[in-house]
C-alpha cells in the first residue's frame, strides 16, 4: 500500500479533540455542557436543536448569483453526492441535520475552468420559530479556479452541514459570512477534502446572530495540498460566537495556515476559538501554523482561545501556534493622539488596523468594502460610546 493510501486509512488517534463520527443520531448523546467539546457553548440558547426539536422549518429564502461556468442545483438527498468530502457527523446536531435534510444544494465548478468573479449564495432567514436543516456541497473540479461566497442574513434557527471538495490541482476560495439578525442561531459543521497539489482558502466571517457555533475540519486526499483558514469575528453584548477548527495532516508534504482575529464589546459578549492540528505519522515534510488574536474593547467581555498541536512524527518542516487576547495598545493610542488625533478616532483606527491586514488577505474584492463598512457599523454600536 502506498504512503498516501496509508494516510487515508490511518488508525484512529485517541483524542477528545476529534471524537468518533457517526451518521446515527442516537450514537451521539445529548450534550450536557460537561463534555470538553461543549463546555463553552450555551446549550439553553440552542432552542432544542441539540436535543430533539424538529428540523423541518422552511422560514428562509435563497438567492443565487453565479459566475459564468458555475452551476448550482438542489438535489434530492437520496440522489445527491453528499458525503463526497468524507464528512461524518461528529456531534448530535450534525447527525440530526444530515438525517433531516431532504435535499442537498450542490455547487459545481467544472474541471479546468478559471472563473472570474465570485459566485454568491444568499440565505435570508424569515423566522426563528421553526428550526431548519440544510446541506451544502461545493465541488471544485480538477485544475479549476473559483471563488464561492455564502451570505447569511435575517432571523433563523439553522442547523447545517457544509462539504467542500477541492480536487487535484484546483484552487478554491470559499467564504461564509454570518451577518444574521440578533435573534438567529446558526450551528454548522463544515468539512473539506483537499486533493493532490490543490489549494483551499477557507474564510469564516461572523458578525451577527445570538449564537453562532461553527465546527470546521479539513483533510487531504494526496500530498502537496494546501489549506489556509482565515476568520474574522466581532461579538456584541450577549452574543456568543464559537469557532472550532481541526486540520488533519493525513498526507505528506501538505501545508496549513490558520489565522483568526476577533473583537469583543458589550456586557457578556463571548467568543470561543479552538484550534487543533493533528500531524499523523505518515505526514512527513508538512508545514503548519495556527494563530488567534482577540481585541477586547469594553469591560464585561470574555474571549476563550485554545490552540492545540498533536504531533506523531518529528519529520516535519515546521509546526507552531500562537494565541493572544488584549485590550487597546496604549503605545499605539499615545502615538496617534500625539499627532492631534482624538481619542475616539485613535481607537477606531487601531481597530481598523487590527482587521485590515486580514481583510486584504481574504482578497475577495466583492467583500472588502462590505467588511470594512460592517466593522465601522459594529464600532458605532458600543465601542465609541463606552471604551475601557
Amino acid at each position: 500500500m502506498s504512503a498516501v493510501a496509508e494516510a487515508l486509512e490511518m488508525e484512529r488517534v485517541e483524542s477528545h479533540l476529534h471524537p468518533e463520527g457517526s451518521f446515527v443520531v442516537d450514537e451521539h448523546p445529548v450534550p450536557t455542557g460537561r463534555e470538553e467539546v461543549w463546555r463553552f457553548t450555551p446549550l439553553k440558547r440552542l432552542r432544542g436543536v441539540h436535543q430533539d426539536a424538529p428540523l423541518d422549518g422552511e422560514s428562509f429564502k435563497v438567492e443565487v448569483d453565479l459566475a459564468p461556468g458555475v452551476t448550482a442545483t438542489s438535489v434530492a438527498a437520496a440522489d445527491s453526492r453528499r458525503g463526497l468530502s468524507g464528512l461524518v457527523p461528529l456531534d448530535r446536531i450534525s447527525a440530526r441535520a444530515w438525517e433531516a435534510s431532504s435535499s442537498v444544494f450542490e455547487v459545481d465548478i467544472p474541471e479546468d475552468a478559471v472563473i472570474e468573479g465570485a459566485s454568491t449564495i444568499r440565505v435570508a432567514g424569515t423566522g426563528t420559530d421553526d428550526a431548519t436543516a440544510a446541506h451544502l456541497l461545493v465541488r471544485a473540479g480538477r485544475f479549476s479556479r473559483a471563488t464561492v461566497v455564502v451570505l447569511y442574513s435575517g432571523s433563523a434557527t439553522w442547523a447545517e452541514n457544509i462539504e467542500v471538495v477541492v480536487e487535484d490541482g484546483a484552487e478554491l476560495t470559499f467564504v461564509t459570512v454570518q451577518d444574521w439578525a440578533d435573534d438567529a442561531v446558526h450551528l454548522v459543521s463544515q468539512h473539506a477534502r483537499v486533493g493532490r497539489d490543490a489549494t483551499l482558502k477557507h474564510v469564516a466571517i461572523t458578525f451577527g446572530g445570538n449564537v453562532v457555533r461553527s465546527d470546521t475540519s479539513a483533510e487531504y486526499a494526496g500530498p502537496g495540498g494546501s489549506v489556509e483558514m482565515l476568520g474574522l469575528y466581532f461579538a456584541d453584548a450577549g452574543q456568543h460566537i464559537e469557532h472550532r477548527l481541526f486540520v488533519d495532516h493525513n498526507a505528506p508534504k501538505t501545508k496549513s495556515n490558520v489565522v483568526y482575529k476577533g473583537a469583543l464589546q458589550g456586557e457578556k459578549a463571548h467568543t470561543v476559538w479552538i484550534g487543533n492540528v493533528l500531524i499523523r505519522k505518515v505526514a512527513e515534510g508538512i508545514d503548519t501554523y495556527e494563530e488567534n488574536r482577540n481585541l477586547v474593547l469594553t469591560d464585561g467581555c470574555r474571549a476563550d482561545s485554545v490552540p492545540n498541536l498533536e504531533i506523531e512524527t518529528g519529520e516535519i518542516a515546521g509546526a507552531g501556534h500562537a494565541s493572544a487576547t488584549a485590550r487597546f495598545d496604549d503605545e499605539h493610542l499615545f502615538y496617534l493622539r500625539s499627532r492631534g488625533i482624538s481619542e475616539k478616532e485613535a481607537q477606531r483606527l487601531v481597530v481598523h488596523g487590527f482587521f485590515n491586514d486580514l481583510i486584504r488577505r481574504i482578497n475577495v474584492p466583492e467583500l472588502e468594502e462590505k467588511l470594512t463598512t460592517t466593522v465601522e457599523a459594529e464600532l458605532a454600536k458600543n465601542v465609541l460610546k463606552e471604551l475601557v
